[in-house]
């Protein structure tokens, strides 16, 4: 069977090994790669080839950074007293776009999948329960996406943090999206919309 040149057919293969690149999205990648000449492609190379030395993980939130210490941990003006915890950087930088949250972080590396093999020992929990146990910490918000990991997640974050006395733990709201239609919904989404129903002022 007739296949690709091997250096096109080496990059397909190195495409598809990224989350959600099937072997179509890795030949069009691929090809636009090729199509975008010379110049364009080692850019390309040299950013991603550089991405490992050049970024670490924030030794406080295990954000993201450039830094021993991100922008986010770095900043006086953020509300030292609120604490998020999110499952991975891609969370946090959702929340950081909404505009909503002036807080701090905390990313915990993944969430809890024991299928996965993910346990309590994967995750950066030790480094949250250390920063409570440092003091200045009132409200921790518990971001995890709502997915059985998720909320698996949330529920053993909770356990522990119930021993901090005076610490408000709370977690995201989650329900319906912004213009959705309701008879569209799962019953899940339904349901939680309902136990998450607040008063009109």
């Amino acid at each position: 069977m007739l296949q690709y040149a091997r250096p096109l057919q080496r990059v397909i293969e190195q495409l598809q090994r990224l989350p959600g690149i099937g072997p179509k999205s890795a030949q069009r990648l691929a090809f636009h790669i090729l199509r975008c000449g010379p110049q364009s492609a080692r850019e390309l190379g040299e950013a991603i080839s550089a991405l490992p030395d050049a970024i670490g993980r924030c030794s406080i939130c295990h954000n993201y950074t450039e830094k021993g210490i991100c922008e986010v941990c770095s900043d006086p003006r953020r509300e030292q007293s609120m604490l998020c915890v999110v499952g991975e950087v891609s969370d946090l930088m959702a929340l950081e776009r909404s505009g909503e949250y002036r807080g701090l972080y905390h990313v915990l590396g993944g969430l809890l999948s024991p299928l996965e093999g993910v346990g309590p020992g994967d995750l950066t929990t030790a480094g949250l329960l250390q920063r409570l146990e440092e003091g200045g910490v009132t409200e921790v918000i518990l971001a995890t996406s709502p997915s059985v990991e998720g909320d698996a997640t949330a529920e053993h974050l909770r356990q522990l943090l119930s021993r901090y006395e005076g610490l408000s733990v709370s977690r995201i709201a989650l329900g319906l999206p912004v213009g959705a239609d309701l008879d569209y919904q799962d019953q899940v989404t339904v349901a939680r919309a309902l136990s998450g129903r607040r008063l009109m002022d």
